[in-house]
């Protein structure tokens, strides 16, 4: 049997949610219309090899999504007319399906919405997350399953309780109201942003990083800045994903080891990305009003700008870290503060800022403290007690890449006190 190439596979991931969109705003039933979608991209998978592509794939798409939708409607009408006459109620009138326009067939995309729906307030970011690749993004449920490191029947129930969420919640498939959007829109980039750090990070596992995971991110969030393009925080998180995804071929080593900042070849980073992640930037900052995305994207926008680790302009990161904490605090910006503090002016310093931000307890139980204390006490000269911190954070960490890079960075400094 032959197969669908891969720029048709291509092309059916970026129709399925302009498709899905179409359906959910005509009929109203997301998880319904995800049903006739899936069953609509089955269909091409195992048509256009032997037919051929058609003229409008999207139009195609559509027209057979609805008459799968239109036959589960009927279906399910008929059965309730059925039920009525045995109670002895007045039959519901026939339905029928509303009829397709010439600007849903043509090009009308409705992923910007869909995004908004995914990433309803009422989910959880990991319920979120789940929906917007399952549906916006085009990512199996095993797929998504694999990148979790979670079972495909666990994730499957995770998704079906967010569709059953969105359906309970009867929102409308619509823009937000004016009112709405900013927190609306809020929750759209704070799960893109979680998706891309899963896939440049992942939080556990034996990869260090999940590359499909950061690019369906940067996919996502470069379509919402095509929506919105003079939104400054939707243009620095595209920024923020594309400085730090610039690189990405050089945090691991040919063995896959994790390469830290100061060590990787600055010859193998993207320089395509880095310069539009720089543009990006520089044109957004002078809009205003600036926000966290923002902020972080011109932090990454130093590192990669200097052309050397010893190049690095760390008085202007310090200052931007200042920034962030005045405008989205949190313990992990106040730690990333800490190592801007001892690059200029000195370990004993970040040291001294470090005790205080651990007497606060907020970062109990997490290995990058104790990475960062390695990182100080090793600038200090302090080889014995570095490694030891090293270790301790090692045993804290459920990414085996890094517990390996972790361990072997512990034996090189020295042996542990006894």
């Amino acid at each position: 049997m032959s197969t669908l190439d891969p720029a048709a596979e291509d092309l059916l991931r970026e129709l399925a949610p302009q498709v899905l969109g179409v359906l959910t705003r005509r009929f109203g039933d997301f998880t319904a219309a995800e049903d006739a979608v899936q069953e609509a991209l089955l269909a091409a998978a195992l048509q256009w090899p032997a037919e051929g592509l058609p003229g409008n794939p999207r139009g195609w798409l559509i027209q057979v999504a609805q008459r799968r939708m239109t036959e589960e409607v009927r279906s399910e009408q008929a059965r309730r007319r059925r039920e009525d006459r045995v109670a002895g109620q007045q039959p519901a009138e026939h339905w029928s399906a509303p009829p397709a326009d010439a600007e849903d067939l043509g090009g009308r995309d409705d992923t910007l919405l869909l995004l908004f729906l995914c990433c309803h307030p009422a989910l959880s970011p990991a319920s979120a997350i789940a929906l917007t690749l399952r549906s916006v993004g085009g990512l199996t449920t095993g797929q998504i399953a694999d990148a979790f490191l979670v079972p495909e029947a666990t994730m499957g129930q995770r998704i079906s309780r967010a569709k059953q969420r969105i359906r309970s919640s009867a929102v409308p498939f619509r823009m937000p109201a004016p009112e709405d959007r900013p927190a609306r829109l809020g929750s759209v980039l704070h799960v893109l942003y979680l998706i891309f750090n899963e896939g440049y990070v992942g939080s556990a596992g034996p990869e260090l990083q999940r590359v499909e995971l950061s690019r369906e991110a940067i996919r996502l969030t470069r379509a919402l800045h095509t929506a919105l393009p003079e939104h400054g925080e939707v243009t620095g998180l595209l920024a923020l994903m594309l400085l730090n995804h610039a690189r990405s071929r050089a945090r691991t080593s040919p063995a896959g080891e994790l390469v830290p900042l100061a060590e990787q070849d600055r010859g193998r980073w993207d320089a395509g990305a880095i310069a539009e992640g720089v543009a990006l930037i520089t044109a957004a900052l002078p809009r205003g009003p600036v926000g966290p995305y923002q902020v972080q994207a011109a932090i990454a926008a130093v590192h990669d700008e200097a052309a050397t680790a010893g190049a690095t302009d760390w008085p202007q990161i310090l200052a931007l870290y200042g920034v962030l904490e005045r405008l989205a605090p949190s313990p992990v910006v106040a730690l990333n503060r800490v190592v801007a503090t001892a690059m200029v002016h000195g370990p004993a310093a970040g040291l001294t800022e470090l005790d205080a931000l651990e007497s606060t307890g907020q970062l109990t139980g997490r290995h990058r403290p104790a990475v960062v204390r390695g990182h100080l006490l090793e600038l200090a000269g302090d080889a014995v007690g570095a490694a030891e911190q090293f270790r301790a954070a090692a045993r804290l960490t459920a990414s085996l890449p890094e517990c390996h890079h972790l361990t072997v960075r512990a034996a090189r400094l020295g042996r542990p006190t006894t």
